[in-house]
């Protein structure tokens, strides 16, 4: 179970706020830059694809972003479980689900908020909009309303209509309940299913789990009046009366007697101990209700050990997450231009994920989590950051879709498009939230040495408040007071460990450390008072040299030569110790590492040598395969140079050294990371793009590092302090909170 996580208010409206106001941005994906391209892509050049499209309309597909394009729509009368706040209120969920879908999927999506309550107003607004969009995903909208428009929508318009809030959950829950009976050795159509909740997302399960073989009767839905069944009048409609059951339960304490399977999308505490203890055996207990379950896990299994539980909370094992379905099942249906998302899509979408959960798990996802996870009880559902969701669901969905003859454009070479699919993936996102995983099963105490500045303080809170650990704060109590409070974090004082020299009950060991250190080197007994009572760089240091921290973040305030100078002062981090500074570029889903950024000002092929293996060794903690290029502006030999040939020799020294990576070199930058152009060298021994770039001089990759940033728009991670005794990490004085934060991190889990 990971540890949980606490996002205050003004943590929620900073990440919504800034760098600008939204979560979303349109990007041109063509080329703008002159005349010329403003001609093609508007007047007259656009009126080509225009008859085409007249003439032809299939190839929108082809001339516009309508095959990849989805529409997320709500009036926000049902959001997040908060109720009816209006559409203008629902606008952050609808655009946190569009950026869901390009974040796990690559589909392209907007948000679009309707200011009505009347279903007829709503219908005839999407369905005029239907030209624009390859799909529909309907978010937030009340019962019985969400039934009404998803049908009427779904009959007058031909392209996928979708109510995640109805079968998202119910295309999840099926999927976990497949693994759950095939554990238990049940049937579908043998069991007894309790639902509690008949909403919209409790009809959709009971529908989806009927469609794949759970008989009527067996199936006793549940609303706050109790049993809906055969001849009830009160609190009915057509939904519901749909799946009245033939039964003497009335209430749900006697529906649950004998149940083979819960099924929960209602309210907290629903459910008892004792209700749980009359199930079956080996009961399958679904407690969906956000945020909290029905029953926890621990009181369900205090009763019945022998129970499978599923909720829709992250801390828990089992989780009921529609982000595992909806990217998927719209990315499927997108590529065969469908016209409809039918049960048999879903139905595929169920059986993927369940058959993928049954699969070994990648080594990679078992790291990113901290811990290796196994088919089992407590392993029923595929985490949301497995990688190889993107390339298994879709071509499930799409197979589906092309066998019920809803597809307008079917697919011809699955291996091809499972190609394709992969490409898709974003693998920055992962590497960070692996990260993330795996530092919260660390839970190291992270020393921040500028509790001066602001950034600093906000990255302490919020990695404490992650639960990633505790936070300890070096600062004098009153400015970091003061600087929190003046942040609109007030609160956060109380949670932070303050640290300094006047506090500490450890100065006299610290002085004495670092004397014996020091004495040989022109320090007098003073001089280390003044360094380790004063500097907060060095008191730092002192702190994780003595185990009184087990990471530490320092470098927001000032440069970083300057900050690993003092660093030396009482820990191992210059040249002559291996260190490295690696420092990661992520942008466009790609993840590159340059080394050395940080220690090294001109290295020879032995240093560069010594850089490659731990740029390979960083690579590898982020979870990537490591492929090294040793980089320059000459290309295996020509233009002869002698500023070059360093780096050629390089490769000779790491010949020698048998090291278990691909490198190659010297080459320059595009020879290195586009096939393409590498395709020229067929000798060059990288079997793909390089990931692990190492560069001439200091001063290359500072120049490199910063242009990336400053006009290639890329994040910057780092430098990563590699090749040390000590989990350290070097900020940038242009460090971002965030930025800070992820460096935490990066110390937490011992990256370099």
């Amino acid at each position: 179970m990971s540890k949980k996580s606490r996002v205050t208010d003004e943590e929620a409206l900073s990440y919504h706020l800034e760098p600008t106001p939204g979560k979303l941005e349109i990007n041109a994906s063509t080329p703008m830059a002159t005349q010329r391209d403003l001609s093609l892509a508007y007047s007259p050049g656009v009126a080509v694809p225009v008859q085409a499209i007249a003439d032809n309309p299939a190839t929108a597909y082809d001339y516009t972003t309508k095959g990849n394009m989805v529409a997320v729509i709500s009036n926000g009368t049902a959001i997040l479980g908060m109720g009816n706040l209006g559409a203008l209120a629902s606008k952050p969920v609808m655009e946190g689900k569009s950026v869901l879908f390009k974040r796990f999927a690559d589909v392209n999506s907007i948000d679009l908020e309707l200011d009505t309550e009347d279903p007829d107003e709503f219908i005839n607004a999407v369905r005029l909009m239907g030209p624009s969009f390859g799909g529909i995903n309907l978010e937030d909208i009340k019962a019985p309303e969400c039934f009404i428009i998803e049908q009427r929508l779904r009959e007058e318009m031909d392209i996928p209509v979708f109510h995640d809030d109805q079968h998202g959950t119910a295309v999840i829950c099926a999927a976990g309940l497949l693994n759950a009976l095939h554990l238990t050795g049940k049937k579908i159509e043998d069991c007894k299913i309790v639902l509690n909740g008949a909403g919209a997302a409790g009809i959709a399960c009971v529908e989806l789990i009927k469609a794949m073989g759970a008989k009527h009767d067996n199936c006793i839905a549940c609303d706050t009046k109790g049993v809906i069944y055969q001849g009830r009048t009160e609190g009915m409609n057509q939904w519901k009366s749909a799946h009245a059951a033939k039964t003497t339960d009335r209430t749900l304490e006697e529906a649950m007697t004998g149940a083979d399977v819960f099924l929960g999308v209602s309210a907290k505490g629903a459910v008892t101990q004792d209700m749980v203890k009359s199930m079956a055996d080996n009961p399958v207990i679904f407690a969906m209700a956000n945020p909290d379950p029905e029953i926890t896990p621990e009181d369900a299994h205090e009763v019945r050990p022998d129970a499978i539980v599923a909720t829709g909370r992250s801390d828990y094992p089992n989780q009921v997450n529609n982000v595992l379905c909806f990217p998927y099942l719209f990315r499927g249906a997108l590529d065969i231009h469908a016209r409809t998302i039918n049960d048999a899509m879903k139905i595929a979408c169920a059986e993927a994920l369940a058959k993928l959960a049954r699969e070994d798990v990648p080594d990679e996802v078992a790291v990113a989590y901290g811990q290796k996870l196994t088919f089992g009880r407590d392993y029923i559902i595929p985490t949301p950051f497995d990688p190889r969701l993107i390339y298994t669901i879709p071509p499930a969905v799409a197979q589906a879709g092309m066998d019920t003859a809803v597809s307008r454009k079917p697919i011809v070479d699955f291996d091809a498009y499972t190609v394709t699919l992969r490409s898709r993936m974003d693998p920055t996102a992962s590497m960070l939230e692996g990260l993330h995983n795996r530092a919260k099963t660390k839970n190291a105490r992270m020393i921040f040495a500028e509790g001066d500045d602001i950034r600093v303080l906000r990255a302490a809170v919020a990695y404490q408040r992650a639960g990633l650990g505790q936070a300890l704060v070096v600062g004098r109590e009153d400015d970091v007071r003061d600087k929190l409070m003046a942040a609109g974090l007030e609160d956060a004082y109380r949670e932070l460990s303050i640290v300094n020299a006047r506090n500490t009950e450890h100065l006299d060991s610290y002085r004495s450390f670092l004397y014996s250190r020091l004495q040989r080197k022109g320090y007098d007994a003073q001089d280390v008072h003044r360094l380790a009572s004063r500097d907060r760089h060095v008191f730092s240091a002192l702190m994780l040299a003595h185990g009184h921290g087990d990471g530490l973040i320092t470098g927001a305030t000032r440069k970083s030569a300057h900050v690993l100078e003092l660093l030396n002062y009482a820990l191992d981090v210059s040249p002559e110790d291996g260190a490295v500074g690696v420092t990661a570029l992520l942008r466009n889903g790609r993840i590159v590492l340059i080394a050395d950024t940080l220690v090294h000002e001109w290295p020879d092929e032995h240093t560069l040598a010594d850089i490659a293996e731990r740029g390979a060794a960083t690579a590898r903690s982020l979870g990537l395969e490591p492929r090294v290029a040793f980089v320059s502006f000459s290309t295996f030999g020509y233009p002869v140079s002698e500023r070059a040939e360093k780096m050629h020799v390089a490769t000779k020294v790491l010949d020698g050294r048998g090291v278990d990576f691909e490198y190659d070199g010297e080459m320059t930058v595009d020879v290195a990371m586009n096939l393409d152009v590498m395709a020229n060298y067929p000798f060059c021994r990288l079997t793909g793009p390089a990931n692990v770039l190492v560069v001439p001089a200091r001063h290359s990759s500072s120049i490199s590092v910063k242009l990336m940033q400053e006009m290639g728009g890329a994040t910057v991670i780092g430098p990563i302090l590699s090749g040390v005794d000590h989990p350290v990490q070097i900020c940038s004085t242009t460090s971002t909170s965030n930025d800070i934060l992820n460096m935490a991190v990066m110390a937490a889990c011992n990256v370099g």
